[in-house]
């Protein structure tokens, strides 16, 4: 018997074979963006294909017991669910526009119309976000857009219940997606949201249920081998949310941070009020699977880092301590913000300069562009923290924990917390094992982190911080 977990993240999906929490194997994909018309958007029927081709292979290794989404926010799927899903000739895949990419700048075009309903900060908890991070922006655009295909929908699936309602034919709503920065949700008043309501577009959401209940078995159309008859679909949850889900469970009412890191650096504390959230650093509330408010501050790490790494030509991909002293000793400083628009520092385009104010470039052949981003992340989640004014141990899932010098540097950077890296595959999978086996308690796999020895660090520290202004 063995389990699958399908994460769609924004730049690769990924589909696991587990048995119980162990990795038997494992398919990794790109997530192709179509930038055609209408509009940029994701292509399903290239994610199908992968999905079902992989459960094809794992089934005839073993029987699947159980299969579980995960996928990153803003993100859904408007569905006539009478649709015929699977013809080839078609292949809509029950959806009546396509699933649009959340980055995409256009949906700003009718922003002066769509402040006067979105929600205000105090009952969504959710900033004003850039192109389709606001959920309830993209449905707007799409509503006054293509008005005929949108009335055409009868469903409202946010993306892991959509590809949940692929596999089963079950439709749900649940909470840690509506919940993200979606201004779909009132947080504290734990209902739809005034844009919701005025919009009437509650009739479109399914029941909701919880991201551990079992949906439905596969369609009879996919149960095509014997290893796939009995696979019972799990309702899915948010990525950042399956990171964190663990570290509730067992934190026994400590403080703590899970940083779950990608495309997206989300930090999520436990016990923080959210009278500490601030709308223009984009930090939210996300709601978790209990329906109980994270206090969260994002923004584009992975994506940040690959931009600043590039501006500067390496000879090698690997990097060093003495990589990481040099810039510290020369003063180069990268400066928010290096991703169009997102994050606690956004309000100009980011830079890297040296302790005079001029503009470093790519022609410095001695600065090596991956130790300058390993400090500017270190340096950016330790700012995250401080926002946050969280408390307790900080634990780091995800891409970062590949990087042992930036966990190293945030841990010189914070000295009175203790930080641990996640050894797991990914924070998510094994929230979504988590879920699949909800009375039994996953245990952590941590590894903790010795702090860095870099000389002038938190000196580097406050003169960054003082060009921050």
């Amino acid at each position: 018997m063995a389990s699958v977990v399908f994460d769609v993240g924004k730049t690769h999906a990924k589909l696991f074979l587990l048995d119980n929490t162990t990795v038997l194997a494992q398919r990794e994909c790109r997530n192709v963006l179509l930038d055609v018309a209408p509009y940029p958007h994701y292509d399903i029927a290239g994610l199908w294909r992968f999905l079902h081709e992989g459960l094809m292979e794992f089934s005839r290794l073993y029987v699947i017991e159980k299969i579980c989404i995960t996928t990153h926010g803003a993100t859904a799927a408007l569905v006539d669910s009478q649709q015929v899903l699977f013809d080839p000739a078609s292949a809509t895949f029950g959806l009546v526009l396509p699933v649009l990419d959340y980055e995409y700048r256009q949906v700003e075009t009718l922003n002066a119309r769509y402040q006067q309903l979105r929600p205000d900060f105090s009952q969504s908890f959710s900033p004003e976000l850039p192109a389709g991070l606001n959920l309830g922006r993209q449905l707007f655009w799409l509503a006054n857009t293509f008005p005929e295909a949108f009335d055409q929908a009868d469903t409202f699936l946010l993306y892991p219940q959509y590809w949940a309602w692929l596999l089963c034919g079950e439709a749900a709503t649940e909470i840690s997606s509506l919940g993200c920065h979606t201004d779909l949700w009132s947080v504290d008043g734990g209902c739809w949201s005034s844009l919701v309501t005025h919009n009437q577009w509650q009739s479109l959401f399914p029941p909701m249920r919880a991201a551990w209940e079992v949906l439905g078995g596969l369609r009879p159309e996919l149960q095509t081998c014997e290893n796939l008859q009995s696979c019972q679909v799990y309702v899915g949850v948010h990525d950042s949310n399956a990171s964190y889900l663990r570290y509730k469970r067992q934190a026994n009412k400590k403080d703590f941070t899970v940083f779950s890191t990608g495309t997206w650096c989300i930090a999520m504390a436990s016990s923080v009020v959210t009278k500490n959230l601030q709308a223009d650093k984009d930090m939210l509330a996300n709601v978790d699977v209990f329906a109980e408010p994270i206090v969260c501050s994002r923004f584009m790490g992975g994506r940040e880092f690959s931009l600043i790494a590039s501006m500067f030509e390496s000879p090698l991909d690997t990097f060093t301590e003495e990589s990481i002293q040099s810039i510290i000793d020369n003063s180069i400083f990268a400066l928010p913000d290096f991703s169009d628009g997102s994050g606690p520092l956004a309000k100009q385009p980011g830079r890297v300069l040296n302790n005079d104010g001029e503009t470093v470039t790519g022609a410095q052949n001695d600065l090596h562009g991956m130790a300058l981003a390993t400090l500017y992340c270190a340096l950016m989640m330790d700012y995250q923290l401080d926002l946050l004014k969280s408390e307790g141990e900080v634990f780091i899932e995800g891409a970062f924990t590949q990087n042992p010098l930036l966990c190293a540097v945030l841990a010189q950077l914070r000295p009175e917390r203790n930080v641990y890296i996640s050894k797991d595959i990914a924070g998510t999978v094994m929230g979504c094992a988590q879920l699949m086996d909800w009375k039994k308690s996953i245990a952590l796999d941590l590894l903790p982190v010795n702090p860095a020895n870099f000389k002038h660090l938190q000196r580097y520290k406050m003169h960054w911080r003082e060009r921050l202004q």
